[in-house]
């Protein structure tokens, strides 16, 4: 799949939520799939927020897609994705391979990675 369809499929970013302490910044981790990603190509932004999730285009901030997820196991996230742009309905399969990882399958088979988006 290509990058700009990875994108209006799903796109995808968790900021890394930091806080300051009198040492510096900490990291909070943040737990399961909630927050901010970006796809691995930086095409598409993504926010997933209490079973909730939208991406918009990383370059104009334009809304590509929106829909929902839920865990089906403590690593693993089924999230159905309603594309703006093309005005479709997917599923995508996703695995939590690491805090910072995300890998997933498309119900066609394409495959893409979101990561969590770090805060400069």
């Amino acid at each position: 799949m290509n990058r700009i369809g990875v994108a209006l499929v799903l796109g995808a970013a968790v900021v890394a939520a930091g806080c300051q302490s009198a040492f510096g910044p900490t990291v909070r981790r943040t737990a399961g799939v909630e927050g901010n990603w970006v796809d691995t190509n930086g095409v598409g932004l993504s926010s997933f927020n209490g079973g909730a999730f939208t991406t918009v285009a990383a370059d104009t901030g334009n809304k590509l897609s929106e829909g929902s997820y839920r865990y089906t196991d403590g690593r693993s996230v089924e999230i159905t994705i309603r594309s703006i742009v093309r005005n479709t309905t997917d599923r995508a399969n996703c695995t939590l391979v690491t805090t910072a990882q995300m890998n997933c399958t498309l119900s066609s088979g394409a495959r893409f990675s979101l990561v969590r988006q770090r805060r400069v």
